[in-house]
C-alpha cells in the first residue's frame, strides 16, 4: 500500500516537473516586448494579444505547488521509512583470497606460494626516501 503511494508521488512530480517545464518555455520573457515593438506583435501567438501572460502564469503556479507539495510528500516517506544504516550495511560479508601470481614465463601459477623479490627492506627504504626528495 505504501510502496504505491510512494509511486503514484513519484510520478506525480516527475509530470508536474515536465509541465512546469514546458510552460515556462512557452512563456517570453522580457525582451519580447522590444519585439512587438517594432512589427511582430501577437499576431502569431497562441492566446491572442493579451491571453497568454495571465494563463500561463497562473498554471505554472499550480503545476510549482503540486511540485512543492510531492517533493514535501517524498521527503515525509524518506524520513518514515529510514533504515538504520546505509547501503554497504545490507550486503552479505564475502571473504577476499589474495590472488595467485601468475609466472610470465609459463602462463602458470608458480609451484611454491613464496614470491621472489629483486629487491631487499633495505633497498627499498632508500629508494623510498629517494623518491619523496623534491628536486630542485
Amino acid at each position: 500500500m505504501m510502496n504505491s503511494l510512494f509511486t503514484i508521488v513519484v510520478i506525480v512530480q516527475v509530470l508536474s516537473a515536465l509541465v512546469i517545464i514546458g510552460l515556462v518555455l512557452l512563456q517570453h520573457g522580457k525582451g519580447a516586448d522590444m519585439g512587438a515593438a517594432f512589427g511582430s506583435g501577437a499576431s502569431g501567438s497562441l492566446f491572442g494579444a493579451t491571453g497568454s501572460s495571465n494563463f500561463l502564469s497562473k498554471s505554472t503556479g499550480i503545476a510549482a505547488a503540486i511540485f512543492f507539495s510531492a517533493t514535501l510528500a517524498l521527503s515525509f516517506f524518506a524520513n518514515k521509512h529510514s533504515v538504520g544504516g546505509g547501503v554497504m550495511d545490507n550486503l552479505p560479508a564475502v571473504s577476499v583470497s589474495p590472488p595467485a601470481t601468475v609466472s610470465p614465463s609459463t602462463g602458470s601459477a608458480p609451484a611454491s606460494s613464496a614470491v621472489s623479490s629483486a629487491s631487499t627492506p633495505a633497498s627499498n627504504a632508500a629508494s623510498a626516501t629517494q623518491g619523496n626528495q623534491i628536486p630542485k
